[in-house]
């Protein structure tokens, strides 16, 4: 296929739902799409009411911005309150909610905080202010750390020395593996990240089908992509088989971004344990700076408060990321949490599960689902 249209396609939809329903035999199967951006395209076209009922996506940590906890958020707002300091960030972590405020918050006390496209637009800033110490908040998995990696490289290549990185991106494997640990959650099978997947390839995933006997379809994002990964993990139950497929073969390799993965590698390292927003500590989960780029890790040129803080109690994002339960199960969603006053962060986010739901099935519950047929794919 050429065009986008094509992988929106209703009758294809409907073709490829009808023999998911004659391989699952009626079966009740629970799949996990593990990223965010799988999330949207879910609610946005309504692919739950497009696939056989007996199919439950449930959604998984694939939100960089929805698993970050609040101690982190609280370190960060620490160093952009500090004097001199350009703090640079993503426009969704802007209005993240720490244990008290925002970085927008902050900002509206009067603290320089700006939102940049890429940590190269940070560094750009440390070039034209050599007066002032311009700090990038680099959050996100592998998908986004190569392009910290590269920026880390130019800095110490061109002695940018006013530049400095608050380091917090997390891998994708170290979550995946604590789902399956979980005692809480049974899952069939997963609809592996695209974007992830893009940088570090297959490999990595072969654990989870060859340890867990889980299958695994690495999925693109369009409607099509989706429901065609779901036929390819119900095809791989049906005849016994639990391996890596890839569907998303116009954009993923088997091995990766060969060059990404390097420019990682020479910059980062695993940190022994990190927090997880809903899945506590994880070792070798996140990332940090090697020794040799110290210079440019912020947590070592600025003191920050470090401390581990407990989620508001009303919120439930833990649950969500975990699967454990849909974003309208939790008690304050859509009433006192919304994406305009957002109590914890997968409403904040765009990949967050739950401002996905509020923004496209908000008026669609469960109960009424069910007596729905199947909905165009097309917005």
């Amino acid at each position: 296929m050429k065009y986008v249209d094509e992988f929106r396609d209703a009758d294809i939809a409907k073709r490829i739902a009808s023999e998911i329903a004659r391989l699952s035999g009626g079966q009740a199967l629970k799949l996990m799409e593990v990223c965010g951006g799988h999330t949207h395209t879910i609610y946005k076209h309504g692919i739950e009411d497009v696939l056989p009922r007996n199919i439950d996506l449930v959604h998984g940590p694939g939100c960089p911005v929805c698993v970050l906890p609040m101690g982190r958020i609280d370190d960060a707002i620490a160093i952009a309150r500090m004097d001199d300091i350009i703090f640079t960030t993503f426009g969704d972590m802007m209005r993240v909610p720490g244990s008290h405020g925002s970085l927008l918050d902050v900002k509206a006390e009067g603290a320089d905080v700006r939102f940049v496209y890429s940590p190269l637009d940070a560094f750009k800033l440390a070039r034209q202010h050599p007066e002032r110490q311009v700090v990038f908040f680099a959050i996100g998995f592998e998908t986004t750390a190569p392009s910290t990696a590269v920026t880390l490289l130019r800095a110490r290549a061109e002695g940018i020395k006013n530049f400095s990185v608050f380091c917090n991106h997390v891998t994708i494997v170290p979550a995946i593996k604590a789902i399956l640990d979980s005692p809480d959650l049974r899952l069939d099978g997963f609809v592996g990240p695209g974007h992830v997947s893009m940088v570090i390839g297959m490999r990595p995933y072969h654990f989870i089908a060859h340890g867990h006997h889980k299958p695994v379809v690495i999925s693109g994002f369009e409607p099509l992509d989706i429901i065609q990964a779901v036929y390819m993990i119900v095809k791989q139950l049906s005849e016994g088989r639990s391996e890596v497929e890839n569907q998303y073969k116009r954009v993923v390799r088997p091995e990766g971004n060969v060059k990404a993965l390097e420019a990682m590698a020479r910059t980062m390292e695993l940190r022994p344990f990190f927090e997880w927003r809903g899945l506590g500590f994880i070792t070798h989960s996140a990332l940090k700076l090697r020794p040799e780029f110290a210079d440019w890790d912020a947590e070592l040129r600025f003191e920050v408060p470090g401390l581990r803080v407990a989620d508001p109690k009303a919120c439930q994002c833990g649950e969500v990321l975990k699967g454990v339960i849909k974003p309208w199960e939790c008690k304050v969603f859509g009433t006192s949490c919304t994406p305009e006053t957002p109590i914890g962060t997968c409403m904040v986010s765009p990949e967050g599960a739950c401002a996905a739901y509020f923004n496209y099935g908000r008026f669609s519950m469960a109960a009424e689902r069910t007596q729905l047929n199947v909905l165009p794919l097309t917005p």
